[in-house]
């Protein structure tokens, strides 16, 4: 069998991998993090990055689908969040310097939607203001 070629892969040829098994949540939470790593010093795409929460989360997916609880199409995708949507526990600047601290204590209704469907928040993509 030749080797998955995740980055040609749509959202969609994804999801069937992993709701076959053939891609580990995990595993492919692990690519996305150790790429932004290698390449958000050069680009800043990021402003906040939330391995230990995405990791967390994709262990707990994983458990989920090899359970058989699988919920959708976005069930094991990692995602990026625009840094101006609320997410609970996670610094949100919205490019600003007067909210660089904010925390909100609630999630935006898509922030609530993506959880829900089982996608992988990587962090928070940066923005001007």
């Amino acid at each position: 069998m030749k080797p998955i070629d995740i980055e040609a892969m749509t959202i969609g040829d994804i999801s069937r991998h992993i709701r076959s098994k053939k891609v580990s949540p995990v595993e492919l939470t692990n690519l996305f993090l150790q790429r932004m790593k290698r390449l958000n010093p050069v680009l800043n795409a990021y402003v906040t990055l939330t391995e230990e929460r995405a990791c967390a989360d994709a262990k707990a997916t994983e458990k989920e689908i090899s359970r058989g609880r699988y919920r959708g199409p976005l069930h094991g995708i990692p995602v990026s969040i625009k840094d101006n949507l609320a997410t609970r526990g996670i610094r949100t600047t919205a490019g600003s310097k007067v909210l660089a601290e904010w925390v909100p204590d609630y999630d935006a209704t898509v922030v609530k939607r993506l959880k829900k469907a089982g996608a992988i928040i990587l962090g928070k993509t940066n923005m001007h203001e």
